[in-house]
């Protein structure tokens, strides 16, 4: 590719609008004794900073598969997948040529069934299960912090309703 050719292709990723979009697993699971909810934090495999697995956009794949294929792939989970988006997170992505792109990217919760002893991406990344506090404080993305906490809020059991009797 000519110096032009990247020039063009840098200043058109640079202003194109909307941000590119990418799709990402929060994948939990609540261990049961004591019953505590626990999410699933990796490293990136090119900076070491803490992440959720996300991907690019799939042929033939909705948001959530894409959510439930990259959960697999790069940390060896599977399980149940939500249809529906937890919320989103912004962050700028570098790419292999050092261009900064806006990148949104839409969070699925996922219930983890199974931990794969083989998966693609093993090896390449350290993964820890931690609460969802742990997991906000070590994210760089204040939007993902934001979703981790109200995730944790979400998922905590509601206490019973206490009924008063009206004094006579």
């Amino acid at each position: 590719m000519g110096f032009m050719d990247r020039v063009t292709g840098n200043l058109r990723l640079m202003l194109q609008r909307p941000p590119r979009q990418q799709y990402a697993a929060l994948c939990y699971r609540i261990k049961k004794k004591p019953a505590q909810l626990e999410v699933l934090v990796a490293t990136s495999r090119d900076t070491g900073r803490w992440v959720v697995p996300k991907g690019w956009p799939m042929t033939d794949k909705k948001a959530h598969q894409v959510a439930e294929r990259e959960a697999f792939e790069e940390v060896g989970v599977k399980g149940k997948v939500e249809k529906e988006p937890l919320g989103f997170y912004h962050y700028r992505k570098t790419l292999d040529n050092g261009l900064k792109i806006p990148v949104r990217v839409q969070v699925h919760a996922l219930e983890v069934d199974e931990c794969l002893k083989s998966y693609p991406e093993k090896g390449s990344r350290t993964l820890e299960w931690v609460s969802c506090e742990e997991a906000a404080m070590r994210v760089n993305e204040p939007e993902l912090k934001i979703l981790f906490l109200q995730f944790a809020e979400r998922m905590q059991p509601r206490a019973p309703q206490l009924t008063v009797k009206a004094a006579s």
